[in-house]
């Protein structure tokens, strides 16, 4: 399960509105094949594995982080391959809460006589699918926000200058977190102040580049900055309110941008909305790379489900900006909400993880 695991991460950022699972087939202590689902949500990972393990699959076992689906989507159902192949005992680590297969699957492989084992590993099949779970529950993805964080608490220099405040390792990370989420996004003061790519830049992964999205209630976004410049490469898109100018939506679109309509107040957008908007459009994992504003209006709303706090022991002075807009950083770090899931060196700066309990 350890490796299906590992594998499953493979597809993390490349598979929504799929989870990114994956699965290994073993027969007398040796591995005869292994999948992960596939970019684009297909191929699943058990067809993957079955298709590896050929005959042997017969009278081996299926260790999958979550249940064969039991459904016709796209594809056929999982657990009529798994089946077909004659697989003798399926160990899955969850029960998906899809409620197209809700246990359907694993009562479908039972009734075929295969042996069904639920729960090992369960703890980090449920950390992994997160984002799949929450869509499907909470009709919103997973939100992760990212900040990077001096010695005095601060993200940016005086006059909302950019500052840097980590190093290589932790920008190499960043990219590396980008890959593995659907969607990143920021706040449209970002954009004006920064002109961000937002690209994945490891080598050779710029194809794992999510989904950019900015929050833009007024259509601001310019025309010459770098995200409209690149749409047409990897996708762009704003979500604007009712307010907004329908010629600058028009501009934008012809530039390969998509905008999102959303519900709003006052010039300020409904986060609940949009992120119902982004759900419904497929994404599962939304990273959160804005400023202090959009930090702590999530973190006021409660809509952070993990945090990556990179602390570096640069000091930025007294008149720097504030990690949240208003808050102070406790309202994560002892936010009840979330407890302290690990603590790592990244390089010479430290990254502290916080997820939802």
């Amino acid at each position: 399960m350890a490796l299906a695991l590992t594998l499953g991460r493979r597809g993390l950022g490349r598979t929504w509105p799929n989870p990114a699972v994956g699965a290994v087939i073993a027969k007398g202590g040796i591995l005869v094949g292994r999948g992960w689902t596939q970019p684009g949500g297909r191929p699943h990972a058990e067809i993957e594995a079955i298709g590896r393990a050929g005959a042997a699959a017969r009278g081996a076992t299926l260790y999958v982080t979550l249940e064969p689906c039991s459904h016709h989507g796209k594809s056929p159902p999982c657990a009529d391959a798994v089946i077909a192949a004659g697989l003798a005992r399926v160990v899955s680590a969850l029960e998906d809460p899809n409620p197209e297969v809700a246990g359907a699957g694993h009562a479908r492989l039972r009734a075929a006589g295969i042996a069904v084992d639920i729960g090992i590993g369960a703890a980090e099949a449920r950390r992994d699918h997160a984002g799949h779970i929450r869509r499907i529950r909470e009709g919103r993805p997973q939100v992760m926000l990212k900040l990077a964080i001096s010695a005095d608490g601060k993200v940016g220099a005086a006059g909302r200058r950019p500052a840097a405040i980590t190093g290589e390792a932790v920008r190499d990370r960043v990219h590396l977190l980008r890959a593995q989420n659907d969607a990143v996004m920021v706040g449209i003061g970002t954009v004006l102040a920064d002109d961000p790519l937002l690209t994945c830049r490891l080598p050779g992964m710029a194809g794992y580049s999510p989904v950019r999205v900015v929050l833009d209630s007024a259509l601001r976004l310019p025309l010459a900055s770098r995200l409209v410049q690149s749409a047409r490469e990897t996708p762009v898109w704003v979500v604007a309110g009712s307010a907004a100018s329908p010629a600058a939506a028009q501009a934008l679109q012809a530039g390969g941008v998509e905008v999102l309509p959303a519900k709003g107040r006052d010039g300020r957008l409904d986060l609940a909305d949009v992120l119902k908007s982004l759900a419904a459009r497929g994404i599962t994992r939304l990273m959160l790379e804005g400023g202090p504003i959009l930090a702590a209006a999530f973190a006021a709303a409660d809509l952070v489900d993990e945090a990556n706090l990179f602390h570096s022991s640069k000091l930025l002075g007294p008149d720097g900006v504030d990690a949240l807009e208003g808050l102070p950083l406790t309202a994560l770090t002892q936010s009840p909400r979330l407890q302290s899931l690990a603590s790592m060196a990244v390089g010479a700066d430290t990254l502290a993880v916080l997820a939802r309990r």
